[in-house]
């Protein structure tokens, strides 16, 4: 049987950076949608784009085929490039300093292997409608801290 497809868009906003920050997803499947919104008092910009895409991944049942959408280079880049070289060295990065916001990495690196993930970058403010909406659902929820 074949797995579902959802589509999810995601965006973390964070204003100051660091400061209160917010994060939003929606998630897409044969004509339904689910948003998720959320925030924290003190927190990056980076951590939000994370934890948006964990909080869509989480949201999904069993495994899914999943097209996930995001303007963050950081979360496209960290999942898709370097995500398996911090793991050979013990989550350490080339420099053998740390990896940063390694709970959320290691979050994420688990939904990673339940479901299967194609991830899209979108470039930011650039009209598309899913990604704009996600910017003002994200900056909404940080505005609440």
């Amino acid at each position: 049987m074949t797995k579902p497809l959802v589509t999810i868009y995601t965006d973390g906003a964070c204003d100051p950076n660091p400061g209160p920050g917010g994060w939003a997803a929606v998630l897409l499947y044969r004509g339904a949608e689910k948003v998720l919104t959320g925030s924290e008092r003190h927190t990056t910009n980076n951590r939000m784009e994370l934890q948006a895409a964990i909080s869509a991944l989480e949201a999904l049942g069993g495994s899914t085929r999943v097209q996930l959408h995001t303007d963050s280079e950081y979360l496209k880049r960290g999942v898709t490039e370097w995500l398996s070289r911090w793991i050979a060295r013990g989550w350490l990065k080339s420099d053998n300093r740390p990896v940063l916001n390694v709970d959320l990495w290691q979050r994420l690196h688990a939904l990673t292997l339940r479901h299967d993930i194609e991830w899209h970058w979108v470039r930011g403010h650039s009209g598309d409608p899913q990604n704009e909406r996600v910017d003002r659902l994200a900056h909404q929820a940080a505005r609440k801290q």
